[in-house]
């Protein structure tokens, strides 16, 4: 059993570790390992927020994309942009990865901010 500081910070370590092995690492195989545990950081973060909810399922509403896509869209564009400014890295395309990693952030915290997080019923803190 992991200690809650550790626990939590998980999927962000995982999100970590994932964006910087792109930078560093140059085999394919190594790149693709990278995207993996990336993508995996996300979903287990996306898999703890949606438990972790407290509106009403009643009160959601349904969009056009499905609800897996939908809950990686902050981190695909954020890996869109690291892998934009580590494939090509030319001026414009920095620009570009920086506006793209600004929209990803903003996207989480606005999500973030909608979302009241708070322990699942019998855990304590």
């Amino acid at each position: 059993m992991l200690i809650k500081p550790l626990y939590e910070l998980l999927p962000f370590t995982y999100m970590l570790v994932g964006s910087v092995s792109i930078f560093l690492l140059e085999p394919s195989y190594a790149l693709i390992a990278s995207i993996v545990v990336y993508l995996y950081g996300a979903h287990i973060y996306n898999l703890r927020s949606k438990n972790r909810r407290t509106d009403p399922k009643r009160k959601r509403k349904s969009g056009l994309i499905p609800e897996t896509i939908y809950g990686l869209l902050p981190f695909i564009y954020v890996l869109s942009a690291v892998s934009l400014y580590r494939f090509y890295p030319r001026d414009s395309s920095t620009l570009f990865a920086l506006c793209l990693t600004t929209y990803g952030g903003y996207l989480f915290l606005r999500r973030l901010s909608y979302r009241h997080h708070r322990l699942p019923r019998g855990v304590s803190q």
